[in-house]
């Protein structure tokens, strides 16, 4: 997780701006090379923040310039990628080394959205309190991350907001010990590492509050192994959505077959997403305003809405992110846009549905190629889905080799990202989630 002083790599690469001017590193002026987020939920299944893990440049250095220095970085990159934003208002939890705890590099970014995360490599002396006691009054709040009791945290323990447990790295014994001692604080407990519903179906169980994983991307298949009934019309809309060109009969007896779907389709068409002049009130009306591209495109994401069913509204988004960064992404690629759309969206409809994508794949009149990516081979319609599934996981490494071979600037990253974030949550406002 980078950020400056908020665990960083160092790029040697640096600038003159004006005559006159002192250098200035070249991540003050380009921002930060990856900024990915993970989402942290609750108990309902809604996003209680998001974890912002950072990457500054290729190198696997740590950063040890002037805080003046470091200070510019934070600054420029809360402005470039306006942090906040890209968790929607919601906290954003960032690990923090000691150098910018003690000193005060976190104090620019804004307290009412940050979390700082105190790592558990640090030690928990007489000035560290101190420093996150000056912090606590200024309105941040802090976590512990990857905790495990030790007599030597209490002070800290008392100042905590949340603790963060690792499930791989505690057995239930410390978590049950660790539970006892907290008492009655308000500490809210949130358990790292949850991949699997069983993983979350113990967390619950012991007590905690707030997850962290992608248990919620992981489905969970039934035993016949069949899409259910009631989602065959979705998808039969999405299939016809793909026509070219549009059978418009056909999309519109078949929307209406789906009352809920009418609503979010009709809801979407009149939003300020898609401008149109005039109120929409019928489904055949809003494709003859808004063409056919416009309209497959408000199909799928409000049939999406449909399919996710009682799934975490967070799958849903994710799916729209992935939706929209596979399409700004062919732009640079050379792919086909709604193909590219289409894949990231798909990616996340067995977690959506409970059933395999082979029975997606198959139910969907789809190119062999793009079939077959859906399916897992690494091929080229795969490329940029493969890049952001890596890049959700913070693995930067596999980032840049995939970049690279899919014809994309590694530096385009973090705008690509930003900009579909930011389509995803406007999206989400559109169709009321």
């Amino acid at each position: 997780m980078i950020i400056a002083g908020l665990t960083n790599e160092e790029d040697p690469e640096r600038r003159t701006t004006e005559a006159g001017a002192a250098p200035v590193d070249r991540r003050t002026l380009d921002g930060l090379r990856y900024v990915a987020r993970q989402p942290i939920l609750d108990l309902r299944g809604h996003v209680h923040g998001y974890e912002l893990l950072f990457r500054a440049g290729p190198a696997s250095l740590e950063f040890r310039e002037d805080g003046d220095a470091a200070t510019r970085t934070v600054l420029d990159s809360s402005v470039v990628f306006g942090l906040e934003r890209l968790t929607g208002g919601l906290p954003m939890f960032l690990n923090c080394t000691l150098d910018a705890l003690m000193g005060g590099l976190v104090k620019v970014l804004p307290p009412e959205h940050t979390v700082l995360e105190l790592l558990e490599t640090l030690q928990p002396d007489a000035a560290l309190v101190k420093a996150c006691k000056d912090l606590k009054r200024r309105g941040y709040r802090l976590a512990l991350d990857d905790f495990v009791w030790s007599p030597g945290w209490q002070p800290l323990l008392d100042l905590a907001d949340y603790i963060k447990v690792d499930l791989t790295l505690t057995t239930p014994e410390q978590r049950a010990d660790l539970k006892q001692r907290i008492g009655r604080r308000p500490i809210k407990l949130l358990m790292e590492r949850v991949e699997t519903p069983a993983d979350l179906e113990l967390a619950k169980k012991e007590g905690f509050a707030l997850f962290q994983g992608y248990f919620f991307c992981r489905p969970v298949l039934m035993e016949n192994r069949d899409i259910p009934a009631n989602r065959l019309v979705q998808l039969e809309i999405l299939a016809a959505s793909l026509e070219f060109p549009l059978d418009i009969g056909r999309i519109s007896w078949l929307v209406k077959r789906d009352p809920s779907l009418t609503y979010r389709l009709l809801r979407m068409v009149n939003s300020p997403l898609y401008a149109t002049r005039s109120v929409v009130t019928s489904i055949r009306e809003a494709l003859l305003l808004i063409g056919d591209e416009m309209f497959r495109r408000v199909t799928m994401l409000a049939t999406a809405c449909e399919l996710k069913g009682n799934q975490p509204s967070e799958l849903l988004r994710m799916a729209f992110l992935r939706g929209r960064f596979c399409e700004l992404a062919a732009a640079v690629t050379g792919q086909d846009a709604t193909e590219q759309y289409l894949l990231g969206i798909l990616s996340l409809l067995p977690a959506m549905l409970g059933v395999p994508m082979e029975s997606v794949a198959k139910a969907l009149p789809l190119r062999n190629d793009v079939r077959e990516a859906l399916l897992g081979r690494h091929n080229v319609e795969r490329a940029v889905l493969e890049l952001l599934i890596s890049h959700e996981s913070a693995n930067w490494g596999r980032c840049d080799d995939l970049a690279v071979a899919a014809g994309l600037q590694v530096e385009s990253l973090p705008q690509l990202y930003s900009e579909a974030v930011q389509w995803a949550e406007t999206t989400m406002s559109a169709v009321g989630e």
